[in-house]
């Protein structure tokens, strides 16, 4: 059987997130693949990756600045996707979270979406945006000039899998769209228990500080309870995190993999205040046999088993009081590490490739 001749389309690559490690895994699957982004910034790359064949824009590439600094490129990443075309490929698959969807080929194109562009439909995610009421004003007009096009890109596509059932359902909203949700790769030989390590007295809290995120949250709430709280990750809404801090909150900036690890695998319990597409950390944690307090909306709904693997609690226009009372309360001996490890190795890495490839196949073949 001839090999399916397949291009990969990914937003970029200026950091090494969980997009790019579903990037990773579609390499992975087809590895001669072709991966066509904006812009690259090869310092960012995993290893796995290293020697990908990557393609950026050329014109786009001349004018990054390096690291995740690309927001002066903005109106340009859309008319450069819906300027690329890819012809010649039996199977076109795109990694969308912004614009990877306008790319134009006579081959069907499968999208894997992270997630609709959130600031494109959702006026709530520019609240905390830069550049203060001049910025988000230049954002929302930006957006409004661009639900028509990203809609009309999405019906191009021949079919679309969704990362998690919060996803599938603002696809179904935003683009009138139905998907397939294929929950994205987690490093599950990474990430793995010691039974020789103790939980310890303190909680965690992980991952980049973002305002969507809500990392105050977590902070204000541990401060109110009076529990110790370790803050490992690091972004512009740190300030705002310190500005509510005690001395029973510790940061540690961001961290490796392996430190990570180690946190997870001695922490009573990974907090989660935000909304997340997925969320891979509270599947890394419960992978490390650790539970997960999340708040109970979003992508926490697929990967945390409330009372089993975590708890989820609402959503609250007090959120930090509903949080504080958990974490007064909470006993990491009502979760047993070893249920809560099984039921991560259902996000393993081979699972999503196997999924994804019997899924793109179906496309190819009709």
């Amino acid at each position: 059987m001839t090999a399916l001749r397949v291009a990969i389309v990914h937003e970029k690559f200026t950091i090494n997130a969980g997009s790019e490690r579903v990037v990773e895994q579609l390499h992975n699957v087809w590895p001669q693949a072709p991966i066509f982004c904006a812009v690259c910034d090869r310092e960012t790359l995993s290893p796995g990756l290293a020697r990908a064949d990557i393609r950026p824009d050329a014109t786009l590439q001349r004018l990054y600045r390096g690291g995740d600094n690309y927001a002066h490129l903005l109106p340009l990443l859309p008319i450069a996707a819906s300027r690329r075309r890819l012809n010649g490929y039996d199977l076109v698959v795109t990694s969308h979270h912004q614009f990877a969807n306008r790319v134009r080929s006579d081959a069907r194109i499968v999208s894997y979406t992270h997630t609709p562009a959130r600031w494109i439909w959702d006026a709530t995610t520019r609240v905390d945006e830069i550049g203060g009421p001049i910025g988000r004003g230049a954002l929302t007009a930006f957006a409004a000039s661009q639900r028509r096009r990203d809609r009309a890109a999405a019906q191009r596509l021949y079919t679309i899998a969704a990362n998690s059932t919060e996803v599938a359902q603002r696809i179904r909203s935003w683009w009138g769209r139905e998907s397939t949700v294929i929950a994205p790769p987690v490093d599950t030989e990474l990430f793995t228990p010691d039974e020789t390590n103790r939980r310890e007295d303190f909680f965690l809290l992980a991952g980049r500080l973002v305002p969507y995120k809500r990392p105050e949250v977590a902070v204000a709430a541990a401060v109110r309870a009076g529990v110790r709280l370790v803050v490992a990750g690091d972004g512009r809404a740190r300030k705002s995190c310190q500005a509510v801090a005690g001395p029973s909150i510790e940061f540690v900036g961001s961290v490796d993999d392996t430190t990570l690890r180690d946190y997870y695998r001695r922490c009573r319990a990974l907090l989660y205040p935000g909304r997340e597409d997925f969320g891979i950390m509270p599947v890394e944690a419960q992978a490390c046999g650790a539970p997960v307090i999340a708040l109970g909306v979003g992508g926490a709904c697929d990967t945390v088993i409330a009372n089993t693997t975590g708890v989820l609690y609402p959503d609250s226009p007090n959120p930090v009081d509903v949080l504080a009372n958990i974490l007064r309360n909470f006993e990491p001996t009502a979760f047993d590490s070893a249920i809560i490890a099984t039921h991560a190795q259902r996000f393993n890495s081979r699972r999503f490739r196997d999924e994804f490839e019997t899924f793109a196949n179906r496309a190819v073949h009709g």
